[in-house]
């Protein structure tokens, strides 16, 4: 599936992922290929991205909003914390 982190001012990254772990407002969650349609408010946290080779990534942010749609994930943060 495609992931793509966005910020207001750039893209911060896209790739085919096989996995994407985030702080959800209500509790961690995770998604994987053929996830349900969903929208979902973040909280400041980390995420975690498994990439297909199996190389684990990770970003802090301050908080955002996820939406999955048919294999392709968005993530709008506010700010990614370096």
């Amino acid at each position: 599936m495609l992931l793509e982190i966005l910020t207001p001012d750039k893209k911060v990254f896209s790739e085919e992922i096989k996995l994407i772990q985030v702080p959800g407002t209500n509790g961690k969650f995770e998604v994987l290929k053929n996830h349900a349609p969903i929208v979902s408010t973040l909280e400041n946290g980390k995420i975690k991205i498994i990439a297909m080779d199996g190389n684990k990534t990770f970003f802090n942010i301050q908080k955002g909003v996820i939406e999955v749609l048919k294999n392709k994930v968005i993530v709008l943060a506010e700010k990614i914390i370096e």
